[in-house]
């Protein structure tokens, strides 16, 4: 707690010129991990915009400081909402692993042979460090059946400190998420 409390004081305190001013001071993106793993797949996937709770369906940068209570870095933002940032991230994810003919967003105009549906429980800072928390969905776009749900979190304790450190740990939990449902996913 005392970790939290100390994380979001110094970038209060590095960032309070910018929230004056109303603009954040910094903005901050995510990386896709993955490089090509195997042979390339038959399956056309698409990644519709993942649900979240209205707390992360934004820009802002999430942080917990108790189990009830949500609040956000300041000065800090991400380059999108984060369901829509997540879901680039995702594609990019799944493109990367070679591993799929084709990886597309809904309006893209692609024949999808499966959808993967991801929920994001939690995509923040916490006393324990970033966490990263997802319900992945595999469903048949054919039928719409679900044929495989899976569970993927992933925490990784922040070593650096200030948002940029704070963001380093997301993007790192992130990236382990994203590999292994991209394993799960295409296999």
């Amino acid at each position: 707690m005392c970790r939290l409390a100390a994380l979001l004081l110094a970038a209060a305190l590095t960032g309070c010129t910018s929230l004056l001013a109303g603009a954040p001071s910094a903005i901050y993106d995510l990386s896709a991990p993955g490089e090509p793993s195997g042979a390339q797949g038959a399956a056309q996937v698409l990644v519709p915009e993942p649900t979240t709770v209205r707390a992360l369906d934004t820009d802002r940068i999430a942080a917990r400081p108790s189990p009830a209570e949500y609040a956000y870095l300041p000065g800090a933002v991400w380059s999108d909402r984060l369901p829509k940032l997540l879901q680039t991230r995702l594609v990019q994810t799944l493109q990367n692993s070679g591993r799929a003919r084709a990886v597309a967003v809904p309006g893209q105009g692609i024949l999808v042979d499966f959808q993967i549906v991801l929920d994001i429980r939690a995509f923040e800072l916490t006393q324990e460090g970033a966490v990263a928390d997802f319900v992945a969905k595999v469903m048949d776009d054919s039928n719409g059946r679900v044929v495989g749900t899976r569970s993927f979190r992933f925490l990784v304790p922040v070593t650096s400190g200030g948002n940029a450190g704070v963001v380093q740990a997301l993007d790192q939990a992130m990236d382990q998420a994203f590999v292994e449902i991209a394993n799960w996913a295409l296999k």
